[in-house]
């Protein structure tokens, strides 16, 4: 209990004083300096407790404790950032799909590939496959967590097909190597741990990966692969 209240003294004096020395000058009065004639001696008197008008906070405490609130806000702040689906109220399942996955891609737990089919803003078929961890990186999710903008693939993806263009495209991400030479199709090898991701629904998607089709009313069409590695790190 006495703890508690000690906390709660030295955090009420941590809200109006910045630094341990503005809190120290506060405790001084004039007729301390007329007397004194020195302001150093006249906070270390303050600090020992034999000067002062309020209560007696040691510098160890007050620091601990700012140093203690100054991680709380920025470990929030992280959060804050890390997570943009956070607090959104989601009501479709692709978009509660992401923010399930969002935390464990942007940590690594988690690498997750999204296939994504449907129209474009000018009414063309497109379709490709989204590194859902480098996207996370490179954008704000927000906007489409809010459901501001659609996800939809583009041409700097692991892979991107205009149907109505016949443009097809192909790159390599910082996880994924793409191979496209493949007669069995395309397949996406995960550089942490060099396994192969197959994204054939005909078959298995390999070693340590699962394939999620998603119901949805944002697309034609819509599959989450997520792999997990279990290399060392």
């Amino acid at each position: 209990m006495e703890q508690e209240e000690g906390l709660t003294a030295v955090d009420n004096i941590l809200s109006q004083f910045n630094t341990y020395e503005d809190f120290l000058d506060s405790q001084i009065t004039t007729v301390d300096l007329y007397y004194l004639e020195d302001e150093v001696l006249a906070r270390q008197l303050v600090e020992l407790g034999y000067r002062g008008t309020g209560e007696v906070v040691k510098r160890e405490d007050f620091e601990a404790r700012k140093a203690a609130i100054e991680i709380a806000r920025l470990a929030e702040r992280t959060q804050e950032k890390t997570l943009t689906s956070a607090g959104k109220d989601l009501k479709d399942n692709f978009l509660k799909a992401l923010a399930v996955r969002e935390e464990d891609n942007h940590n690594g737990k988690v690498s997750s590939v999204i296939f994504i089919r449907d129209r474009n803003s000018h009414g063309q078929e497109v379709s490709g496959y989204i590194d859902y961890a480098h996207r996370l990186k490179t954008e704000d999710f927000k906007v489409y967590f809010n459901g501001k903008r659609r996800l939809l693939p583009r041409s700097t993806d692991l892979s991107f097909y205009n149907w109505d263009r016949h443009i097809a495209v192909c790159n390599s991400s910082p996880n994924y190597q793409v191979i496209a030479d493949n007669p069995e199709g395309l397949l996406f090898k995960y550089k942490r741990d060099r396994k192969i991701l197959n994204v054939d629904p005909k078959a298995q998607p390999g070693d340590n990966s699962t394939r999620v089709p998603i119901q949805t009313e944002l697309y034609i069409q819509a599959v989450i692969f997520d792999h997990i590695s279990r290399r060392k790190t």
